[in-house]
């Protein structure tokens, strides 16, 4: 019969915990696997990442060299054409509609759009306020009759 005393985890299933500086008998007592004194055997002790015991350290030896741009990037929210072939039949296509129609959703809502030329597109639509246009889907849009129109 299974009672509450004769209930136990399956074999395996807890590991005991390794207790650092609890007695010799643990094999981690004493000095708790840290060796005799020093700064790295001390609470806290320890150097930081690239410390070469004073002298001039390797990343500042090395010139500096380039510069990162990625701050002041500009995100879009990538439409195929494929795609608004798929959800428009007609009409015209704008950011509201792209929203309403699903293609639009959570942050992609708020970033400036980009239509790519990836996939067919047979009818004619009217792209109005739409930020940026791939070249081959600029000539896609005019080659199926359709029209874009900014802002």
């Amino acid at each position: 019969m299974l009672t509450l005393k004769n209930l136990s985890s399956p074999k395996g299933a807890h590991k005991n915990i390794k207790r650092i500086g609890r007695g010799q008998g643990s094999g981690q007592g004493q000095q708790a696997g840290k060796g005799h004194k020093g700064q790295k055997a001390r609470a806290g002790g320890g150097v930081r990442t690239g410390f070469i015991g004073g002298a001039m350290p390797l990343y500042m030896r090395l010139p500096k060299k380039g510069f990162k741009n990625a701050l002041f990037k500009t995100e879009y929210a990538i439409v195929n054409l494929s795609v608004i072939a798929d959800k428009f039949d007609a009409g015209e296509v704008t950011r509201e509609a792209l929203i309403d129609a699903g293609v639009l959703n959570g942050n992609n809502k708020r970033l400036p759009i980009k239509i790519l030329g990836e996939g067919e597109l047979s009818k004619a639509l009217t792209f109005v306020n739409i930020d940026k246009f791939s070249k081959s889907a600029a000539e896609a849009i005019s080659k199926a009759g359709g029209k874009i129109e900014t802002k």
